[in-house]
């Protein structure tokens, strides 16, 4: 049993308190005290333990592109550059590529990814073999898999390992015929399931969809039942007052991207009207050949300065609402209830910030400090599932130059 003690913690009510945490096993089994004694110290030194991140949107193996397709438009970028390198992929690369992605989430602070990308036997076994949590969404389209693969993925993946889960999901209403849509309405009611989809990225994907269907991606998802049992759009940039309604009606999140959308140029999403509606929000990086980083700190600092940028207002976006996104929200959106704060009988997802850091002092207030000036360098230890994988800047039993060497071999066959 591992005793966090001598520091601030970030309590299941997102208020910071000085107590002692007790971790056993896989899960917080004592706060404050504890009957039993601990076989280990853990000495905060003053610093702050709190739930770690969960990254709500990425594709962990597309670190095959990072700085190989940049400064293009969306669909430029995706069916000149990105479509035709997919194709050359296999489960091997996925497997090394998303060993890559793994590292650069625990440095910073990701204890969990929501990962929407083919070939989820080898993302499985690569995030088993890391120690990693990964939910795993579907990419499905009019190109790639189909509905009965996508049925066997849900049953197969959602009884796999403590560490692996799968959802519902297809890539984006541009990629995918309405009969294949339908069709994964008809799964979401047999499994009484949610439904998770790139929707409202652009301007021109919900032109086009007007233009196709008379309405909105949002509409469209609503009528044809996707979003009876909840899910979310990633991205959610173009989204209009009925759309929004339909997000709070259907408890749909809206999973923010701000890192994505800013490079691609796809547009600022609503984010002060979603609080002020009460929509439920999430926050992912997107991939890392289009961010190009997997840095949940730079997310939520751009969240934060483009919302009052678009609002022309310095007070239009609460940033504790941000840092809420990116640790509850995003745990809730990704069906991970049961790590999402630091409570009694919670799984030990956990991170510990640094606030011996210049930029995080003086100490006036810890978390607006964490999304204004906080970065990866306050990462001081990331824990995953009562593990610890990295700390002091160091990863635990991983031969990272390996990790390296793989996935440089990837690229270079690719190119």
């Amino acid at each position: 049993m591992i005793k966090f003690t001598n520091g601030y913690v970030l309590n299941r009510n997102f208020e910071i308190e000085k107590t002692d945490v007790f971790v056993k096993g896989s899960k917080i089994v004592a706060i404050g005290s504890c009957e039993k004694e601990a076989d280990e110290i853990y000495d905060l030194n003053g610093n702050l333990l709190m739930p770690s991140f969960k990254n709500a949107h990425t594709h962990s193996a597309m670190t095959f592109a990072r700085s190989f397709a940049d400064d293009l438009p969306l669909q430029d970028w995706l069916y000149n550059m990105i479509f035709p390198m997919e194709a050359k992929l296999t489960g091997e690369d996925i497997y090394n590529l998303s060993r890559l992605a793994f590292l650069e989430y625990l440095t910073s602070g990701v204890s969990a990814c929501f990962d929407m990308y083919y070939f989820p036997e080898n993302m499985a076994k690569a995030s088993v073999d890391a120690g990693f949590r990964t939910v795993m969404c579907c990419a499905i389209n009019n190109f790639k898999e189909n509905l009965s693969l996508l049925e066997e993925y849900y049953n197969k993946y959602n009884n796999y390992n403590e560490l692996i889960s799968y959802k519902l999901g297809f890539h984006a209403e541009y990629t995918t015929a309405k009969e294949i849509m339908s069709g994964i309405a008809s799964l979401a009611e047999k499994y009484k399931a949610p439904v998770f989809v790139h929707s409202s990225e652009t301007k021109s994907e919900v032109d086009g969809c007007i233009e196709r269907y008379g309405i909105t991606p949002t509409k469209l998802f609503d009528e044809l039942g996707l979003f009876n049992y909840g899910g979310a759009g990633f991205h959610s940039v173009w989204v209009n007052d009925e759309d929004l309604e339909i997000y709070k009606k259907r408890n749909v999140y809206a999973v923010l991207n701000a890192g994505s959308n800013c490079k691609l140029a796809s547009g600022i999403a609503p984010v002060s009207k979603m609080i002020d509606k009460g929509i439920n929000l999430a926050i992912g990086t997107d991939g890392p050949s289009s961010n190009n980083a997997l840095d949940m700190f730079r997310e939520m600092f751009l969240i934060e300065a483009m919302q009052k940028i678009n609002d022309m207002n310095a007070a239009s976006t609460d940033p504790i609402e941000i840092l809420k996104a990116a640790t509850i929200g995003s745990a809730k959106c990704m069906g991970l209830d049961d790590c999402d704060v630091i409570d009694i009988g919670k799984i030990a997802d956990l991170i510990v910030i640094d606030l011996h850091r210049p930029n995080m002092q003086p100490i006036n207030n810890i978390l607006k400090n964490i999304v204004y000036s906080g970065s990866k360098e306050n990462v001081k230890m990331t824990m995953v599932n009562g593990k610890i994988l990295y700390e002091n800047g160091q990863f635990k039993n991983t031969d990272i130059e390996k990790i390296y060497y793989n996935a440089q071999k990837v690229i270079d066959r690719l190119k």
